[in-house]
């Protein structure tokens, strides 16, 4: 499995992003798509995961501000970011699962500072 993922850059504190990962190769229902992220000098840690059935968990950081959605078509998962905290700058990491394997992009930065 190969994931691609897009739409990192610098956003202004309050702002928006939104970062897309879409999975190519063999793939199995029942995945799990998802994000993690890690920041300067920190260990990797999860931000939120879509069952393909449509199951949700975000971390607790998230408070309402981020929300993952995916197409199951397209193999994609989204991650929308809003009211973005310079705290929020980090390597965001696509992550995919599906029968025991897990499988991470390169990673896009988003930068929060103005």
């Amino acid at each position: 499995v190969q994931l691609q993922a897009s739409g990192g850059g610098l956003v202004q504190p309050g702002g928006s992003l939104r970062l897309s990962c879409a999975a190519s190769g063999i793939i199995f229902s029942g995945n799990i798509m998802g994000w993690d992220r890690q920041l300067i000098g920190h260990q990797r840690e999860r931000v939120g995961y879509m069952t393909s059935n449509g199951a949700i968990n975000y971390a607790d950081f998230v408070k309402g501000r981020f929300t993952i959605s995916r197409d199951n078509a397209r193999n994609t998962v989204y991650l929308q970011m809003s009211n973005l905290k310079p705290e929020d700058t980090a390597v965001y990491y696509c992550h995919f699962m599906q029968r025991g394997m897990d499988y991470w992009g390169r990673g896009t930065l988003v930068t929060v500072s103005s």
